[in-house]
């Protein structure tokens, strides 16, 4: 990992730097967002009275190079609320240089300081560069998501 990699809360001035980042993240998964879905999404991540929705930025010196999100939530099988690591990005040039699984760990970091040692995410079963970095730090299950098809 890179020596001048950090790792901060987004902020409120972070916009310009969040969007580009949180778009190209979309894009991998074929995903398109209204503005009001970001303007609505930037807000919660970066107000620091929302506690249950979080989110950090990467940067490598002035450049920003990641992002991920974060949601807890109340557990019906756990008397304390469980940690869902939502989205994960890492910009290409990025690559490689550990900061995907620094944010990872930023993310359980946060989970174990605020007493929820669960922490989980999801990703698609093609995307084998994630999934090599995740079967290294977490355990793999067997469940299947299901959507409920909408209108």
């Amino acid at each position: 990992m890179s020596t001048n990699l950090k790792i901060r809360m987004i902020r409120k001035e972070d916009r310009a730097h969040w969007a580009p980042l949180w778009r190209d993240y979309l894009a991998f998964y074929k995903t398109e967002l209204p503005d009001s879905t970001y303007d609505a999404t930037f807000a919660r991540y970066s107000d620091p009275a929302v506690t249950d929705m979080r989110g950090w930025i990467a940067w490598l010196g002035d450049t920003p190079v990641g992002l991920v999100h974060a949601i807890a939530h109340a557990h019906g099988w756990r008397p304390e609320p469980v940690t869902y690591l939502q989205d994960l990005f890492t910009t290409p040039a990025a690559r490689g240089q550990g900061v995907a699984r620094a944010l990872i760990e930023t993310v359980c970091a946060d989970a174990d300081a605020e007493g929820r040692p669960a922490v989980y995410w999801l990703t698609q079963t093609g995307n084998a560069t994630a999934r090599a970095l995740y079967d290294k730090i977490a355990t793999a299950t067997d469940f299947m998501v299901y959507r409920r098809a909408t209108g």
